[in-house]
């Protein structure tokens, strides 16, 4: 591999932002996109009928409940680095799109609310992180407001997170009397004016703590930072890129991001600790980005991002080699040369045509119904990258379509927005009825809006005397057939064809699972 390809390999940022939904994720996202001039001015999003919105919420639904629901991805320039920033859905009825990004991401950044502390669907996303070890950095937000006192947050996310916390920045004071943060990683204070919108911070940097400049700008406050500082250096562990790279230890951020503060020390460290592309692991070996021949896998199907195309956009994270515009590679899943001509680079809803990206790069490839989800593609040898998973779903709802002349529309509908595995399809083996499963139950309401704007179909969903849903594998075919045969009422085909065991209670599942030990029930299946 020529020097050229290893230095921009080497100078690649690929993370993605997760949260609790209103810890202020979005809101963070601008910030950065701002620091890296992908964007002149922020649009938080505020209200529902907020005159802007914010750059990465391109989606109807989400303009109007100001909320993220899908991922975006978005890449900008920062110093000298190349950053690929994923957006996941922060909501707390959120869909295995979030769970999937972070198997596209080398790191992640997590953003906790510094009134609030820990959040359950914090700990969930928490779990998928710990699943691939994947480093994480942790930026305390809101400190504009009063809060939990900082040595308290730390210490209820290593309680709740099972994760040690070093701090890189502290902050000086909260709510009004909130002045800036100490840079632990720079050894600098930064004193900040409020509200800027703007890239170019004023501020004041002070390298010395004993500097009596200090006194003057922060009074009573300056002899309590010189404490905090004092404490934090003797009590806790101090900051181990071994550690971070395991994912045991998180480094700490605070800040206030509405206001700009701490955020661009953070995105410092940040692009300075955190890891450039790593290898990948294939079924059959790990894949070096280094490595000379182009890989990348598929890990998300986006639909009609521009309504006026019917496009289909599937979302491409590039593993080893460089793509070059118009290269032929091997679409493995159906063993045919593809050209991969018009792939694209993305900055929100913006698009711009790319001639030639590396791996930690997220490429959009035009989709005419061919690509799926977890599907690789490469220039010659065969592989498939492993732990893109599909998740049991927990909520469940019948589909009921208004006018029934359109029921082809509504199987082309729910055809691609499970392909995009927003939602699941399950067809029963008895009757012809569409039952979604889903992770979050947001996810119903966001398919019935989707269908009718992007589709056509009026449709509309009710509940189902469903709770549990298992795949369902067994290597005695008599036994399975026998199970077929016994259990049909509960059995349905999910979109890509598997046997799926649909029921009321795991109570039912336990039973049924007693009664057939032959046949194996899974809760996550790696997609085909």
């Amino acid at each position: 591999m020529d020097n050229h390809t290893q230095k921009e390999i080497s100078r690649r940022r690929t993370f993605g932002i997760i949260s609790h939904p209103d810890a202020g994720k979005t809101t963070l996202t601008e910030k950065l996109l701002l620091f890296g001039g992908a964007i002149q001015q922020a649009g938080a999003v505020k209200a529902k009928h907020a005159a802007r919105h914010a750059t990465s919420d391109w989606m109807s639904i989400e303009k109007e409940r100001g909320i993220s629901v899908s991922t975006s991805v978005m890449k900008f320039n920062y110093r000298d680095f190349e950053i690929n920033l994923l957006d996941t859905p922060g909501h707390q009825d959120f869909s295995e799109d979030t769970y999937r990004v972070l198997t596209a991401v080398d790191s992640t950044l997590m953003v906790i609310d510094n009134g609030k502390g820990v959040e359950a669907q914090t700990e969930k996303l928490m779990e998928v992180c710990r699943m691939r070890n994947t480093p994480i950095i942790t930026f305390i937000n809101k400190l504009d407001r009063e809060g939990m006192a900082p040595l308290d947050i730390l210490d209820d996310i290593e309680d709740k997170l099972q994760i040690e916390c070093t701090p890189l920045s502290w902050p000086i004071g909260m709510g009004k009397r909130f002045k800036g943060v100490y840079d632990f990683f720079h050894k600098q204070l930064h004193l900040f004016s409020p509200g800027s919108d703007t890239r170019e911070q004023d501020g004041v940097v002070i390298n010395d703590l004993s500097d009596p400049v200090l006194d003057e700008l922060l009074g009573s406050q300056a002899e309590e930072l010189r404490q905090d500082v004092e404490l934090i250096e003797g009590a806790v562990n101090p900051f181990e890129m071994k550690h971070f790279l395991k994912g045991s230890q998180t480094p700490v951020f605070f800040g206030s991001a509405i206001n700009n503060f701490g955020v661009k020390e953070m995105l410092d460290a940040f692009v300075e600790m955190a890891p450039p592309p790593g290898s990948r692991a294939a079924v059959s070996r790990e894949v070096s980005p280094f490595e000379k021949s182009f890989s990348g896998f598929a890990f998300k199907i986006q639909a009609n991002m521009n309504p006026a195309h019917r496009d289909r956009i599937a979302f491409v994270r590039i593993c080893s080699g460089k793509f070059r515009r118009g290269m032929k590679v091997v679409h493995h899943r159906i063993g045919k040369e593809v050209a991969l001509a018009n792939a694209t680079i993305f900055m929100a809803q913006g698009r711009d045509n790319v001639t030639e990206a590396f791996p930690g790069d997220i490429i959009g490839i035009h989709n005419h119904g061919t690509i799926k989800i977890g599907d690789t593609f490469s220039e010659k040898e065969l592989l498939k990258f492993s732990g893109i998973p599909n998740f049991a779903p927990e909520f469940f709802r019948r589909v009921r379509l208004k006018n029934p002349l359109k029921a082809k529309h509504l199987q082309k509908g729910l055809t691609q927005l499970a392909e995009e595995g927003t939602v699941q399809v399950f067809r029963p083996i008895t009757g012809s009825d569409y039952i979604l499963g889903a992770v979050g139950v947001l996810q119903f309401d966001v398919t019935m809006a989707r269908l009718k704007a992007e589709y056509g179909v009026d449709a509309i969903y009710e509940p189902v005397d469903l709770a549990v849903a298992r795949w369902i594998e067994c290597g005695d075919r008599k036994k399975l057939a026998e199970f077929e045969k016994k259990n049909t009422a509960n059995l349905a085909r999910d979109s890509q064809g598997c046997l799926s065991f649909l029921t009321t209670s795991e109570f039912q599942l336990n039973y049924c699972m007693e009664e057939w030990p032959e046949v194996e029930f899974y809760k996550t299946r790696d997609i085909n």
